[in-house]
């Protein structure tokens, strides 16, 4: 272990600790309970054989393997395959996420740029930056009337705040020297902006966007719990309305995994725009 890099010793060690909580998780659950799943007949009228709620980690992974070894499939409105599921969820997340960016970095420029535009917007920011994006579902059902659309306005609404705070932040944090130099070579505030201001706010802007896309893939599951129809935060609400916690399980764990795609793709795009002074 000595002779081995630190890349290389974290990644046995992360392995050890998934082996050793399976293992763990496999044995506490009593044999007795982890026999085959219970009918529809048996759900329904509370028959069968009583087992412990949480299934162990060898029933999860054969979920596993039946589900993402046929990930597209449709058999109906309440029968979709889990990629089909996860790519409505990523669809309505990257919508509400790109009409957030566009209002956002713009208007977080403005406010980075502009003490007086700063003073004037703050107060409204400060008043609905703390409302949960939930809490907007009810009043976007009843004016767009359409789930969907709804969905992703909640989406963009939890998006903006991180986004643009983190703009403006990154904006005003710009050395005015630099800024001064751009004005010496008589750069027009446009130019500026785009060949000075926005490289040396470039990493800020990048955590918020991190940040919100975080954020949204967070917010998504619970809308989609309650608008119903189609996604993974319906798929997860649908299976436990069959009382299937093995399915339960392993959609929590996809939308672990997708949620670190996520972010991993955000720290890669991060680490491409920071820069050394």
């Amino acid at each position: 272990m000595q002779g081995l890099s630190l890349n290389t010793r974290a990644a046995i060690m992360s392995v050890l600790l998934l082996v050793g909580g399976l293992l763990v998780w496999e044995l506490s659950i009593p044999a007795q309970q982890t026999v085959g799943e219970l009918t529809e007949y048996e759900r329904l009228t509370g028959g069968g054989e009583a087992r412990a709620g949480v299934p162990p980690p060898s029933q999860v992974i054969v979920k596993a393997w039946e589900e993402l070894s046929n990930p597209f499939y449709d058999a109906g409105p309440n029968d979709k395959g889990i990629g089909i599921q996860i790519g409505y969820s990523i669809y309505r997340v990257l919508t509400g996420y790109a009409l957030a960016a566009l209002i956002a970095i713009p208007l977080g420029f403005l406010i980075g740029m502009s003490p007086v535009a700063y003073r004037a917007l703050n107060p409204f920011i400060q008043v609905l930056r703390p409302i949960s994006p939930l809490a907007w579902m009810p009043l976007a059902l009843f004016i767009i009337q359409d789930s969907e659309a709804s969905a992703i306005f909640v989406i963009f609404i939890c998006s903006i705040w991180p986004m643009l705070l983190n703009t403006a932040f990154g904006v005003a944090g710009v050395r005015s020297d630099w800024v001064n130099v751009a004005k010496t070579h008589e750069l027009g505030p446009l130019k500026t902006a785009f060949t000075v201001i926005l490289p040396a706010a470039a990493p800020t802007i990048v955590t918020g966007m991190r940040i919100s896309i975080g954020i949204a893939w967070l917010v998504i599951v619970a809308a989609e719990m309650l608008v119903g129809g189609t996604g993974i935060g319906y798929y997860v609400w649908n299976e436990w309305n069959n009382l299937d916690l093995t399915s339960v399980i392993f959609s929590i764990l996809m939308i672990g995994v997708v949620g670190m795609l996520l972010d991993t793709m955000f720290g890669l795009l991060q680490r491409r725009v920071a820069y050394v002074e």
